[in-house]
């Protein structure tokens, strides 16, 4: 009796789709099942973003909007005759290659961008070349489901600092700015990441771009309305933040910080939005009921037709494409066991002019070396009374939770009083940056890492290096090392750290002794 009841509802359910198409979409259903599977650790932590972070809470309606884009070609798809295409399966492997980089080298971005590549290739594998020009839009607007952002933070401080500065002075209140701190008679205010406006910057693009390919036609509409979309909420931000300053100056700046908070989350966001719709509505020049995709006209374009020629029927093209998931899984469990051999406890050697001094710091400095293996601190005192503080970690892989130089580890950690104040460079040319805690103290830091026979202050490169060395399945350890400096009156620590680099005679060979390595 049940059997009989679902029958017909499924039979029901198959009619809905051409027949044509019922094949390839079990295919494709099959594919992104087996992705998400796999790489299930992986969708799970972007999850987490999207529900946890208020960065990145638009995310959880780009799912629905893109049933909706797909949805919407749905009648014109049918016109089109989906195809298996092998040679999709190189994208594929591309898509799997940056996950595998991420993967092995801790790069979060990476491994997300991977996956969300993948469910895109395995359309144009399991589809076609054809089928997946007719869903280009729905297929780039997926990129959207990658929570990427948070690298744009220190820029868009910088901004907001400069367009709050300029407003307010502008509006009569004398005010100093030095990095990201705002000195005025009210007190001193600090545009935090908090305030840069990421959040609402990359919501605004992921929206723009939805209603720039909904509402407009012609390409230089589209282009114009995306600089809107960008520039903004870029300068409604830094009024937002002037705003704030300008009501400390009368009603004190709690009342102007709880205002801020109020306005920002609950009404601001929906005000700018409606303003940019506003500017472009007599702009929008695509009807309600036009299509999006002309099917007949894509069915007939010869340009695919050479390509078409490498489609295929068959099992063979999901089973490759199982297979390479699989394979590049196992090279990534084969990369990650990967240890390096430490062979001594970290022993900081004697620097030549320097003796070996108990920290004596102005407010309390505590560097973070998450996953480190062994951590080494020591200050070093020179005969002016200049005091270097040197932290020293070594670590044995570079993987998830244990990476050197990471977010919210290093000389500025998060969840502390210390703050990006500037950046810094020495006279020799290194760089560094400037920290401060409270509005009066101050340190300078430098940032070195080591592996194998490089040294430097590139996150980039430490990145590079570790990739390569997982790929080829070798084990280097790795060095972090932070020289800081306290700065007073009159006394740079740039100076002091450069004059306690110069001591060591080599730094490289200076990181190497402290590991045992001659």
């Amino acid at each position: 009796m049940r059997l009989d009841a679902i029958s017909p509802q499924r039979a029901l359910i198959a009619d809905s789709i051409a027949p044509h198409w019922r094949r390839p979409l079990m295919q494709l259903a099959l594919a992104w099942a087996t992705i998400f599977l796999l790489f299930a650790p992986d969708w799970a932590e972007m999850a987490v973003h999207w529900w946890n972070s208020s960065t990145y809470n638009h995310i959880l309606l780009v799912p629905p909007i893109l049933v909706w884009l797909v949805w919407q070609r749905a009648a014109e798809l049918t016109k089109l005759t989906p195809h298996a295409w092998w040679p999709g399966l190189i994208a594929f492997a591309g898509a799997l290659f940056l996950w595998l980089l991420g993967d092995i080298s801790g790069l979060a971005t990476a491994t997300h961008l991977g996956v969300v590549l993948a469910l895109q290739s395995a359309v144009l594998t399991m589809l076609g070349p054809r089928v997946s020009w007719a869903l280009l839009f729905p297929l780039c607007y997926g990129l959207f489901l990658v929570p990427i952002g948070d690298e744009l933070v220190p820029a868009l401080q910088m901004v907001t600092a400069e367009i709050t500065i300029a407003l307010t002075m502008a509006s009569g209140i004398p005010a100093h700015i030095e990095g990201v701190f705002i000195d005025t008679p009210a007190g001193l205010f600090e545009v935090a990441e908090a305030c840069s406006g990421v959040k609402f910057l990359i919501a605004m693009i992921a929206l723009g771009t939805l209603v720039a390919h909904v509402c407009f036609r012609s390409w230089w509409r589209r282009g114009g309305f995306m600089a809107l979309a960008i520039i903004i909420p870029i300068l409604a931000n830094g009024v937002r933040a002037w705003g704030t300053i300008y009501i400390a100056q009368s009603q004190g700046v709690a009342f102007a910080a709880g205002f801020d908070h109020i306005v920002y989350g609950w009404v601001f966001f929906a005000l700018v939005m409606g303003l940019l719709l506003a500017i472009a509505w007599k702009f929008f020049d695509r009807k309600v009921d036009a299509p999006f995709i002309d099917g007949e006209r894509i069915a007939r374009m010869t340009v695919f037709t050479p390509f078409e020629q490498r489609s295929t029927n068959g099992w063979k093209v999901p089973a490759s494409l199982a297979a390479m998931a699989l394979l590049t899984l196992a090279w990534s469990t084969a990369a990650q066991s990967l240890e390096a051999h430490i062979a001594e406890p970290i022993a900081l050697p004697e620097v030549d002019g320097w003796t070996r001094v108990s920290p004596a710091h102005s407010h309390q400095w505590q560097p973070r070396m998450g996953g480190a293996d062994q951590i080494e601190r020591a200050s070093y005192q020179n005969a002016q009374g200049r005091v270097v503080d040197v932290v020293y970690a070594l670590y044995a892989a570079q993987s998830e939770g244990r990476e050197a130089g990471s977010a919210g580890q290093g000389a500025l950690p998060v969840d502390s009083d210390w703050r990006w104040l500037s950046a810094t460079t020495a006279h020799d040319g290194v760089a560094g940056e400037r920290i401060q805690a409270l509005g009066t103290h101050r340190r300078v830091a430098e940032t070195w890492f080591r592996m194998g026979d490089w040294s430097g202050g590139s996150l980039l490169r430490l990145k590079l290096l570790t990739m390569r060395d997982r790929l080829f399945l070798r084990a280097r350890p790795t060095v972090m090392l932070i020289l800081s400096a306290e700065e007073r009156q009159g006394d740079e620590g740039t100076q002091a750290i450069a004059d306690f680099r110069s001591s060591t005679d080599d730094l490289n060979e200076w990181m190497d002794r402290a590991r045992g390595v001659d």
